[in-house]
């Protein structure tokens, strides 16, 4: 597999990245190869605040759009998660892409600096951005939601055992890291496979990510068939977020399931990606 390297100006995931190198031989020293001289970089801070602005709008587009669903008067509105996820996800992925790479989630900044598509120095600054974008964005859904609303849905949060009609954190846990692998597989598979990706185009490997999101989190929610559960977190800030703004028991039960369990599927998704053939 040719992994799409985004350090590089027009290549893999921002064409606004600078040119960091992290491949070069004379990066030699420590600081080079985690990128301290980003710190000092400006077009790396105003791709880490597209990044946290993204996310913010993002989380409150996609928690609205699920609770829309969910009280929709259909018979079963969990079948139609898989078009209702989709288009946010797809919307904010194909505008940010060009833009900060589009991540808006600590696993798929986690996986990128795996492969080494940032910095870890980057890496650690979106990552900040994004809890706090996701954080702010709960705080304005429980501004604008009515009290009954947040009360029934958490203001969007990812319970796993609510009243007791949820699942035990062992299959939560185990649920999580097959969902996020699942995501990680079905589209940055493409995504790092600069070949590939070049061939499908942007917009087609952004709809890849979005339709990826969907049916994870499709899968969380109809395998199960518990109420008490609310579906595969697959972002840990968008499940860090409600438990800050609300400070609930049962946001913060099992909070570790949506941290452990993203951070798994990377580890295993970056090993399995190295046995992959070469096309």
């Amino acid at each position: 597999m040719d992994m799409a390297n985004s350090g590089g100006t027009g290549q893999g995931f921002s064409k606004s990245f600078e040119k960091t190198e992290s491949n070069s031989p004379e990066r030699s020293t420590f600081r080079d190869k985690i990128g301290i001289a980003e710190i000092y970089s400006w077009p790396m801070w105003k791709a880490a605040l597209t990044e946290t602005v993204a996310t913010l709008f993002f989380i409150f587009t996609l928690v609205t759009f699920i609770i829309a669903t969910f009280e929709s008067h259909v018979s079963e509105p969990r079948l139609l998660l898989l078009i209702t996820v989709f288009i946010p996800c797809f919307l904010f992925i194909w505008v940010m892409f060009p833009l900060s790479g589009a991540f808006m989630n600590p696993m798929i900044t986690l996986i990128v600096a795996l492969m080494g598509g940032v910095t870890t120095v980057r890496a650690i600054v979106y990552f900040l951005g994004q809890l706090g974008g996701a954080t702010f964005a709960y705080l304005l859904l429980k501004i604008v939601m009515n009290d009954e609303l947040v009360d029934k849905y958490l203001v969007g949060g990812c319970p796993i055992n609510r009243d007791g009609t949820g699942i035990s954190l062992g299959t939560a846990l185990l649920l999580e890291f097959m969902c996020c692998f699942i995501v990680l597989l079905t589209s940055m598979t493409v995504i790092f496979d600069k070949k590939r990706f070049k061939e499908l185009g942007i917009a087609v490997g952004c709809a890849l990510i979005a339709a990826s999101i969907s049916v994870a989190i499709f899968v969380s929610v109809m395998i199960t068939g518990q109420p008490g559960y609310a579906a595969a977190g697959l972002n840990p800030a968008r499940c860090l977020g409600p438990a800050l703004v609300l400070g609930k028991h049962e946001l913060w039960h099992g909070q570790w399931v949506f941290w452990l369990g993203p951070f798994l599927a990377c580890v295993v998704y970056y090993a399995y990606f190295k046995t992959l053939p070469k096309i």
